[in-house]
């Protein structure tokens, strides 16, 4: 006798049973490194109350729409968003939830007046506490993160969910290619698919997205509003400027958000500019990625034979003009460093992290270099090569002597460097409007959901 067939809620029930175990699994398997980070980088012990759903917000009578970004790129990428949406929802709290202590930092600094707080880990309790707590009416994920137990809890509520900004990077769009015929019934609990290119929505169409709920709405990352920056960076940079001894006539690199594997690299690079008579005094920026390198970095810094300065060094200007590499070892502070850049780097792209965001040196005309490793932000690094408004390193280029080649190059000529930086403006100008189009499909799903309360 045969089995009968599962139905819907059925497979729903055995795919987030069988994504429990697994995640269960993987936390017990994990806690030893997540016990050695906590104790040597104090990480996640402040925050392990809320990421097990003890959420602390005040009560309030209006409806909420909670906003997940999960570290220091999507808050970043969601801020245009966010800012709307207080000043176009003023009936509705807004209330930002992020997964990394990075991300959790800038938030609190970016939106002072929201509540901020940590997403639960994905599992029953902790959810269903969480969700107790901030009592949602909708749920928006930036850049595609799927959560089946979350998705359940919404689904159960009634809680309408959109992915905003969302994209599939070549890895993420192969691994749940794998699964698609569990994921199918995950992406059904999610309103709105708001993606960032066409080939984002096919990706996701392809996975079993309803074609009817995936949208285009563009970039919310080129919305980012440069005298907003400027403002809110004019302290910091005047902090910069005086612990690193800026501005300064000689060349400066910015390399931001940088990776394991690339500062050994980048230090050598710097060695071949300078073999250059005319830029023999140039200097470097880096800003390593993760806060918990920040030691390993200047360490690697001082070995390689550079004078190493640190922000955090208690050093005046004049001390820090010496130094021949800057390590920033604060949160929050890269933006600013780029006004003083002659050109800036973006980080994670030398070696296979998908790269990092080339916006903000772009909102100060800066010429821009890259590797080869971009599948995080495949359309904006495509939309810059199109225009002829960042230099892209090959596979074969990734050796010491070829990138200080290609930094000597642009150092070297003014006015290619200005013309780069130009065009690279002018590509984050013509691509605005994501937030307006994100805002308005957001606006439809909050009315149906406040229509059902």
């Amino acid at each position: 006798m045969t089995a009968p067939p599962l139905d819907s809620s059925d497979r729903h029930f055995v795919v987030r049973a069988v994504y429990t175990a697994i995640l269960v699994a993987g936390i017990f398997l994990m806690a030893p490194v997540f016990l050695y980070r906590a104790l040597r980088h104090r990480k996640y012990l402040g925050s392990l109350s809320e990421r097990f759903g003890n959420v602390h917000l005040s009560p309030t009578e209006l409806p909420t729409l909670w906003i997940h970004a999960v570290s220091v790129g999507e808050v970043l990428a969601a801020e245009p968003f966010v800012r709307a949406a207080v000043v176009d929802l003023p009936d509705w709290r807004i209330a930002v939830s992020t997964t990394t202590a990075t991300g959790q930092q800038i938030a609190r600094e970016r939106f002072p007046d929201l509540a901020v707080f940590y997403f639960p880990l994905d599992l029953p309790g902790p959810v269903a506490r969480a969700f107790a707590r901030v009592r949602p009416d909708a749920l928006c994920l930036v850049e595609t993160e799927i959560w089946p137990n979350v998705l359940a809890a919404c689904r159960h509520r009634g809680i309408p969910v959109a992915v905003v900004n969302g994209r599939l990077s070549d890895n993420s769009y192969r691994g749940y290619h794998r699964v698609r015929g569990l994921l199918r019934g995950v992406l059904s609990d999610i309103s709105l698919f708001l993606m960032q290119t066409p080939a984002d929505a096919d990706r996701m169409r392809s996975l079993g997205a309803d074609v009817s709920r995936v949208l285009v709405t563009g970039n919310l990352k080129y919305d980012v509003d440069r005298e907003d920056i400027e403002q809110r960076m004019a302290q910091k940079r005047e902090g910069l400027e005086r612990a690193f001894g800026l501005p300064d006539p000689r060349p400066l690199i910015v390399a931001g958000s940088t990776g394991p594997g690339e500062e050994a690299l980048l230090l050598d690079a710097l060695t071949e500019v300078r073999r250059h008579p005319e830029l023999s005094a140039s200097r470097l920026i880096i800003a390593p990625r993760h806060p918990e390198r920040f030691d390993e970095v200047a360490a690697l810094v001082t070995s390689a034979g550079f004078r190493c300065v640190r922000r955090s060094d208690s050093l005046d200007g004049e001390s820090a003009r010496s130094a021949d590499v800057l390590v920033l070892d604060t949160i929050g502070e890269l933006a600013a460093t780029y006004a003083d850049a002659s050109l800036g780097f973006g980080g994670g792209s030398l070696v296979p992290r998908g790269g990092h965001n080339i916006i903000e040196p772009a909102l100060y005309s800066r010429p821009i270099i890259v590797g080869p490793h971009t599948e995080n932000f495949r359309q904006i690094v495509a939309d810059f090569r199109a225009a002829g408004a960042v230099r892209q390193l090959s596979i074969d280029e990734i050796d010491p002597e070829n990138i200080g080649r290609v930094f000597a190059e642009l150092l070297a000529n003014a006015d290619e460097s200005r013309r780069m930086g130009e065009r690279a403006l002018h590509v984050l100008e013509s691509n605005r409007g994501a937030t307006v189009r994100t805002l308005a499909a957001i606006r439809g799903m909050l009315g149906s959901a406040r229509r059902r309360g």
